[in-house]
């Protein structure tokens, strides 16, 4: 029957099967032989009687850190306050969750302790206009819609809400406290990648996302990652143009026309550099 991988502990694995049954399973050798690690998230062939694992599907996408596979969207969580919105961290979010063909949606936090709401509205206002999906925590309802039959990962700095957000949302029955032992959070908990069922989908949280960086991707993949730029750049003098040193290049008018938001092509410059200094 096929399936899915929900949770690894030890060479233990944990399978939800189409059916809804949940069963503990062992791996193949012949995937050790191949060089072929199963994750969480893999869709696999199980012998139920064997409780043994016979086959693992292609992936769409997988991450290494944190070690998971199939995810269908990724909720950037994002502080509007303590700690302060880091458009920084927004976009390289963003970026790298484009770059691993992963959808990613973008929830705003703390938005009701603003005295002053005007900069994160211009902000969100730009978000939504290049595409993406942008909601405010207090939106639940809305958020609500958007797990069924999804993989979804939660991302965001400590201290934005997740575990907040996720207990306003889910049927997980935990408190918050609950939750983040439970999703990895604890001082003391040993890392294990889960997902848990929620909204008639599947919920990660991914600590591995805390500590970012551009390892696997090249410069042409950061400048091609920011979606907005991909609308103008056949505009641009040279077909491979940077956006940064060359001549006549169409998207450093559309900054100066106000069409493209400066404070993230302010980020992307940055971005480049740490790339460039890695490399």
């Amino acid at each position: 029957m096929k399936g899915k991988i929900i949770k690894i502990l030890s060479n233990d694995y944990t399978v939800k099967l189409d059916n809804g049954d949940i069963i503990i399973c062992k791996a193949r050798g012949v995937f050790r032989n191949k060089n072929i690690t199963p994750l969480v998230g893999d869709n696999v062939l199980v012998d139920e009687d064997k409780r043994l694992i016979l086959e693992i599907d292609k992936r769409k996408n997988e991450l290494v850190r944190p070690p998971v596979s199939n995810i269908d969207q990724a909720i950037v969580v994002t502080s509007c306050i303590r700690p302060d919105f880091s458009s920084n961290l927004l976009d390289k979010m963003l970026t790298i969750i484009e770059f691993n063909n992963i959808k990613p949606i973008i929830c705003f936090t703390k938005y009701d302790l603003l005295k002053e709401t005007k900069y994160i509205d211009d902000i969100i206002k730009y978000y939504k206009k290049i595409g993406y999906e942008v909601f405010i925590n207090n939106q639940i309802e809305d958020l609500k819609k958007i797990f069924s039959d999804k993989v979804t990962i939660l991302t965001g700095q400590t201290g934005v809400g997740k575990s907040t957000l996720i207990n306003k949302l889910g049927n997980l029955n935990l408190n918050t406290n609950d939750i983040s032992e439970a999703l990895g959070r604890g001082k003391h908990t040993t890392r294990v990648v889960e997902l848990f069922e929620m909204l008639n989908g599947l919920v990660a949280d991914t600590p591995g996302f805390s500590s970012l960086s551009f390892i696997d991707m090249s410069k042409e993949d950061i400048r091609d990652n920011f979606i907005e730029f991909n609308e103008y750049r056949d505009k641009c003098k040279y077909s491979d143009c940077m956006h940064i040193n060359e001549d006549e290049c169409e998207i450093k008018r559309k900054i100066e026309e106000n069409i493209i938001l400066k404070e993230r092509y302010e980020n992307y410059k940055k971005f480049i550099e740490e790339k460039r200094q890695v490399d």
